[in-house]
């Protein structure tokens, strides 16, 4: 199994999809799953993945990867593709197990938690794989509330798993602070009977979001949101961006996206930018990487950073 992690924005990643197809279609034997690393919350932070493009190598129903490849490398992907077909092909069968219901089940209660509301659906929000997933999502929206979800499409030991876990044999699951609400009927009846808002955690609300969102922007004069922390990024942009403000000597303070997933997609819709790292000056969005390195070659970052 090849998980390939992309994002539209990313001209590596427009390179290394043509040669993920070009393999998909050379090697039926292999499944190839195709995802957006910015719309799928929860998978990408399984696994040791800091930038895209990313292919992560799996045994079939094992979660640990057999290897990770970070960056647009098709000969290393094709290379790493044929050893591990030539060690299948050789080995005798497998005596790996299944995770133990313990280590699943810890698995399983720390992504039921990784957000206030959390949603576990066929497909993404953008893009749901049901009819039932679609209509939870649309009355989500319609009710402002602000979620993290999880495609189960995406991996058949959450899929499965959480069936047994939460004692409901159905998809979408909606989870509120870790407890199972239920399905879509569940939801409906909740509000029609106008309980649900009440059920909420107060800040998973559309404007209680904003208002902590606009806080945070204005925290600092110069206020960089980002993957990890200056000393520490998480990401080869985050890397970069800190870089560039630090050449410039300006202080600037930060927010580790990666620690919070409302603040992390909210911000996303909120100032209408897509990716991280964000750049902010006296409140208002300067822009990501591109824009910050495209100022500093034309003489203009340091005004932008009133200093």
């Amino acid at each position: 199994v090849v998980l390939y992690f992309w994002a539209d924005w990313s001209p590596e990643c427009k390179q290394m999809s043509a040669v993920v197809d070009l393999l998909a279609a050379e090697n039926k034997e292999i499944c190839f799953f195709k995802i957006e690393a910015e719309a799928v919350e929860g998978v990408p932070d399984l696994y040791p993945i800091d930038s895209v493009p990313a292919c992560v190598l799996l045994k079939k129903n094992a979660s640990k990867p057999l290897e990770v490849i970070i960056g647009a490398n098709p000969p290393k992907l094709v290379a790493a593709l044929k050893k591990h077909k030539s060690l299948s092909s050789e080995a005798a069968p497998s005596t790996e197990k299944a995770p133990s219901l313990k280590d699943l089940n810890a698995r399983l209660a720390k992504l039921v938690r990784a957000a206030p509301v959390m949603l576990f659906m066929k497909g993404s929000p953008e893009n749901a794989r049901c009819k039932f997933s679609k209509q939870i999502v649309q009355l989500l929206k319609e009710q402002k509330v602000v979620y993290s979800y999880f495609d189960i499409l995406t991996d058949d030991q959450v899929r499965q798993g959480l069936k047994n876990f939460s004692n409901w044999k159905t998809y979408p699951q909606l989870y509120i602070e870790g407890k199972l609400i239920g399905g879509l009927d569940i939801v409906k009846a909740h509000i029609e009977e106008d309980e649900f808002r009440d059920m909420l955690p107060k800040e998973s609300t559309k404007e209680a979001l904003e208002d902590k969102l606009k806080f945070l922007i204005n925290k600092s004069k110069v206020m960089l949101f980002m993957k990890g922390e200056p000393d520490a990024p998480r990401c080869g942009f985050s890397r970069k961006i800190v870089d560039l403000l630090n050449e410039t000597g300006v202080k600037y303070s930060t927010f580790d996206i990666l620690t919070d997933q409302e603040v992390r997609q909210g911000l996303k819709k909120y100032s209408n930018w897509p990716t991280y790292p964000q750049l902010y000056v006296g409140g208002r969005l300067v822009g990501g990487l591109d824009v910050v390195t495209e100022m500093k070659e034309d003489g203009e970052l340091m005004e932008a950073l009133n200093v």
